[in-house]
């Protein structure tokens, strides 16, 4: 069963691709709605944690989910991790259910200084 599941590694690295420039995508549209009258900082929010998430889950693709679920909840990157997802979570909250756009741009901000620790965390010694 697992061999019959199993995507070849080819087949890993396009949908790395994909789901990240997808991810990419969806921030580089954010930053364009951002300019919109009236609603642009709410869709500035959502697309920009849109394309943080499907960064994210572009790397599921290259480890496999399981592996990269256990290496996010590592004692060494666990902090950064909790703090990620906390923004993530917390930019979408504060654009539909707050309807607070200055408090979405602030958790925008925190999500990006968030992802990139939790990106550094990979690499040895970086922190």
């Amino acid at each position: 069963v697992i061999d019959a599941t199993s995507l070849g590694w080819g087949t890993r690295v396009k949908g790395f691709v994909a789901c990240f420039a997808i991810g990419c995508l969806c921030s580089l549209l954010g930053s364009c709605l951002l300019w919109v009258p009236k609603k642009g900082l709410m869709l500035f929010a959502v697309f920009y944690t849109l394309g943080n998430i499907a960064s994210i889950g572009s790397t599921l693709f290259l480890m496999g989910p399981m592996k990269q679920l256990k290496r996010m909840f590592e004692p060494t990157r666990l902090i950064a991790t909790i703090v990620m997802l906390l923004c993530l979570i917390l930019t979408l909250c504060s654009a539909f259910w707050w309807r607070k756009e200055g408090l979405a741009l602030l958790f925008c901000i925190l999500q990006f200084f968030a992802l990139a620790w939790y990106s550094i965390s990979f690499i040895p010694l970086a922190r």
